[in-house]
């Protein structure tokens, strides 16, 4: 949820038209609430945990199992990096001298909360629900007060050229990948299914419920901020949220504003860092990952693969940049739809009379259009965005030689 406190300056900055940047996240909020419809469905049927591995191992075989595992525990990792990378964003301003700058603050703040969470699962949950809450209330509060109070100074800025042609067509896609980037957490509940008391009923109402609370805070959220800034203010400002206080309130606004954000930031950090460690968990019970990756201290952390995965994170943190990294993770995520709805079809045609606690409501004309909308997406990041799609590809491709690598490492039964 937190990633709507960066990208919305990234998406009006593509998409410099009130109609076009609210349409975008409306429709960036059907899709997501389309493919919640489709995987609630084999999530529920499932029931284990580690996300979308477990469904298409399942349905479509281990390599496809495989691949899905591979790109969400690195897409996991990424967006810890990316959450990071906008904590030290917000943070600099408000301590400029503070050595190393905003790569050394998002690797901290990684490393704090990656030993936080290694003490246990229970004090992952506790400081979680403390820091949801918190989230809860921040942005509620921050909508009310972009409709309640006047705007005292509201910056000027100059009006934007729409793209035209093949230009707008490739910043409609860089705009989708913001907004897809933002929405995706719908599939939260899939990664801790083993653990859901009564997945059946608990999984659909979680990943239904929790997509239309997002999409519904979301469209307020921008409509809130194009009350008070306007879309051209907004353009290319990744501090949206600080402006809009200081707009409301003056410098006081925005310190408030941003104090607000910094507490929701770690509230989706930490969230993230929970479910980024179970992926590979899940993967080395099945034997496609090292055995190691099945160990678990005391308090219940998985901690090699906690370590790994936050290792990750801060070598995206060092070695790429905000837009680089949260384009990467954008198409794994897409990547991994495309396999998961694939999956959808594939379990009603094999496995036909298997008991489903929860259907997929028109199907198969819902999840068939979610599935032609992931398609056409990554068509149209390879074709708008080549560097980081060939980048995003080559690391896909990476996951049939480490497939190879640990079949042949595996101990024999």
């Amino acid at each position: 949820m937190v990633g709507i406190l960066r990208t919305g300056g990234d998406v009006a900055s593509h998409l410099p038209n009130t109609a076009l940047f609210l349409g975008v996240w409306i429709v960036g909020g059907i899709y997501a609430l389309l493919g919640t419809m489709s995987l609630a469905e084999p999530g529920a049927m499932v029931a284990r945990s580690g996300g979308q591995y477990g469904i298409v191992h399942r349905a479509l075989g281990p390599y496809p199992g495989f691949v899905v595992g591979w790109s969400d525990w690195l897409s996991c990792a990424a967006s810890v990096a990316l959450i990071a990378m906008v904590f030290g964003e917000y943070l600099m301003p408000l301590v400029p001298d503070l050595p190393g700058g905003q790569q050394a603050v998002a690797c901290g703040v990684t490393l704090a909360l990656g030993l936080l969470q290694w003490r246990g699962i229970r004090s992952g949950d506790i400081a979680q629900q403390l820091l949801s809450a918190f989230k809860a209330l921040a942005f509620g509060a921050l909508i009310i007060a972009c409709f309640v109070f006047p705007v005292s100074d509201r910056p000027a800025a100059a009006p934007v050229d729409l793209p035209v042609g093949t230009a707008f067509f490739a910043a409609l896609v860089l705009a989708m990948q913001s907004v897809i980037y933002t929405y995706d957490g719908w599939t939260s509940p899939l990664y801790f299914g083993e653990e859901t008391v009564n997945p059946g009923r608990t999984i659909p109402r979680a990943m239904i419920g929790g997509v239309l609370v997002v999409i519904a805070i979301y469209v307020l959220l921008n409509l809130a901020f194009v009350h008070v800034l306007g879309v051209a203010a907004m353009a290319g400002d990744p501090f949206v949220a600080a402006t809009a206080g200081h707009a409301l309130f003056g410098d006081r606004g925005d310190l408030i504003l941003r104090v607000l954000v910094l507490g929701s930031l770690l509230g989706g950090l930490n969230a993230v860092m929970l479910t980024t460690c179970r992926v590979p968990l899940v993967m080395s019970r099945d034997g496609l990952m090292p055995p190691a990756f099945d160990r678990v201290n005391k308090g219940g952390t998985p901690t090699v693969t906690h370590w790994v995965g936050i290792g990750i994170a801060l070598g995206f943190i060092l070695s790429g940049t905000f837009e680089s990294v949260l384009a990467l993770a954008a198409f794994f995520f897409v990547a991994n739809y495309v396999l998961s709805f694939t999956s959808v079809f594939a379990l009603r045609r094999n496995e036909p009379d298997a008991p489903r606690p929860y259907r997929v409501p028109g199907f198969p004309y819902t999840t068939g259009l979610v599935l032609l909308g992931s398609i056409a997406f990554l068509v149209g990041a390879v074709l708008s965005d080549r560097a980081n799609s060939v980048r995003s590809l080559l690391l896909l491709a990476a996951s049939y030689p480490a497939y190879r690598l640990i079949l042949r490492m595996r101990p024999a039964p």
